[in-house]
């Protein structure tokens, strides 16, 4: 038995109160505060994955540019693409995953202190079956109504029959994303990190294997049938270890205060799912533009995107660990811890973006050729989707901010209106300055548009925080984040004119990279970046470790 303080009641004699040991055992490993060292293990772990999914989807773009080049028959596929880039946002990234998890993590709480049921299966009970039917009906629709999406977003696309079969053939991908969505949020909640990590390993295997096995009978389909089956795996890799967790016994069942089980609300829900359509709605504008262009501008900005996003990807997967625990820290009303873990998170992912930024502008042109110019990937498109991944690199810490900060906004359960606001805005400059831009400077026109856009979102959601999310000190965060915007600057114009004394592209690339992580690491501990000193400290530390396992 354990024995809490004693607690005097209306002038009686304290008396020790007893807590089943079974429920105490239960709740410290459930809800106790994560170690440094368990966020570094489940950090690494999400790290690790993420890069072999990342590897694995520069190989699918790599499979793809090899087979098809960028042409008219790529610029349909991108155009179905957009289906899956949209879902992967809305039901596994940013929406619903920022419904849930809170939703989910508040019943993990209940569970592990001993309420009445089981609060965690009850919450799955009531959510899976009617987001189910959403997410199928959904699917259909776009099925259905495929030739009015791809007439909707590439207007001007000169093969619009094969981009509505591959939109046919993704648009499967609602269904499946959005079981594979839920699925990650219950196991985050949970701090379950290793099967959600692995999703796109799967994902992105299933499209490479497809193409190679049916180039050469159904030609650019076979990727968007990749993606139909790519899909159904993300579901498979997660289920046996959200089976475990959802048959896992309750804490006995003790004398605790009961708390109302809040639903799923529905202006919640409709904030954070309007706010991330309206975030990925950049996408459209880019495909919109891009089909007024010659062919294969389309291919040029899809390529250059996802090689400059990668940077983005890492530095959120921090984030990614730390929001089922912002949101149970707000749960049990422990504003400051909910603080500190935000101002650091957003400290580390300012540095760790913008070493991956000041890399990108360094050796864009070397990254390039090493990962696509073979096969039907020419010099000249080597060329234009090099120019385009260095202005995209200029948005790269306004789309890191804006993925670390809406977390914060909806943490607390409740619904919040002012992201969308701040997004809509940043669409509005991106669709202005995209039409305004286009006519005399292209592809460049269109991402300098969306870096743009998408910063002015982030200086929004930044200005907003304090009053509506969790309270951060926004005056110290953003000094902070000036440190390694600085030292990217220095090391990225450090780091191109390096890279372009070398003529081979290998070693251009490596020479490049090792110019900017010297000058990167050097002017940051200089400027004495916050972000960077722990981060660093935190991987020597557990260097000892790793040697003796």
């Amino acid at each position: 038995m354990t024995v809490t303080p004693p607690r005097a009641t209306d002038g009686a004699p304290a008396v020790p109160e007893r807590v089943p040991a079974a429920r105490t055992a239960v709740e410290s490993a459930a809800i106790a505060p994560p170690t440094s060292r368990f966020l570094a293990k489940a950090t690494l772990v999400t790290v690790v994955l993420t890069a072999v999914g990342s590897l694995l989807g520069l190989g699918r773009d790599q499979a793809l540019s090899y087979l098809f080049g960028a042409g008219p028959e790529t610029d349909a596929f991108l155009v179905a693409w957009t289906v899956p880039e949209f879902a992967a946002t809305l039901l596994i990234e940013d929406g619903l995953a920022i419904v849930l998890v809170p939703m989910i993590s508040v019943a993990v709480i209940r569970r592990a202190r001993g309420a009445a049921g089981d609060p965690v299966r009850s919450v799955v009970a009531t959510t899976l079956p009617r987001l189910s039917l959403a997410f199928m009906a959904a699917a259909a629709l776009l099925i259905v109504g495929a030739p009015y999406v791809v007439r909707a977003v590439s207007p001007g696309l000169p093969s619009p029959e094969l981009a509505v079969d591959c939109t046919r053939l993704t648009s499967t991908c609602v269904f499946t994303f959005g079981l594979a969505g839920y699925c990650s949020a219950a196991l985050r909640a949970h701090r379950r990190f290793m099967a959600p990590a692995a999703i796109y390993v799967a994902y992105n295997a299933a499209i490479i294997t497809t193409m190679f096995v049916l180039d050469g009978r159904a030609g650019v389909r076979a990727a968007a049938i990749g993606v139909a089956i790519g899909g159904g795996l993300m579901v498979l890799v997660q289920l046996p270890s959200l089976l475990r967790e959802l048959r896992r016994k309750s804490a006995p069942v003790v004398d605790v205060p009961e708390e109302p089980e809040r639903p799923m609300d529905l202006a919640l829900v409709s904030s954070v799912l309007l706010f991330g359509l309206c975030r990925q709605s950049q996408v459209l504008i880019e495909r919109f533009l891009g089909s007024t262009l010659p062919a294969g501008a389309i291919s040029h900005l899809n390529y250059a995107q996802k090689v400059a996003q990668i940077p983005m990807t890492f530095s959120l997967m921090l984030c990614t660990v730390t929001f089922p625990i912002v949101a149970q820290a707000l749960a049990e009303d422990d504003a400051e811890r909910a603080r500190g873990r935000v101002e650091k998170d957003m400290a580390l992912v300012s540095c760790i973006v913008l070493f991956g930024a000041a890399v990108i502008v360094a050796c864009a042109p070397q990254i390039t050729e090493c990962l696509f110019q073979r096969g039907a990937f020419t010099a000249h498109d080597t060329a234009a989707t090099a120019a385009v991944m260095r202005v995209y690199a200029l948005g790269l810490l306004g789309h890191a901010m804006v993925g670390a900060l809406i977390r914060t906004y909806f943490s607390t359960r409740r619904p919040s209106w002012y992201p969308l606001a701040a997004m809509v805005t940043g669409i509005v400059v991106t669709s202005w300055l995209g039409a305004a831009s286009v006519g005399g400077w292209g592809v460049l026109g269109i991402a300098a548009a969306n870096a743009a856009g998408i910063t002015v979102t982030a200086l929004l959601l930044l200005w907003g925080v304090a009053g509506r999310g969790v309270p951060i000190r926004i005056r110290q965060v953003a000094l902070e984040m000036s440190k390694p915007v600085r030292a990217a600057v220095l090391a990225a114009a450090v780091g191109m004119f390096c890279a372009s004394r070398v003529d081979s592209s290998l070693a251009g690339l490596a020479v490049g990279s090792a110019v900017v992580t010297v000058v990167f690491v050097v002017s940051a501990r200089a400027l004495g970046a916050f972000g960077f000193t722990p981060a660093l400290h935190s991987v020597t530390r557990r260097l000892p470790y790793v040697r003796n396992r």
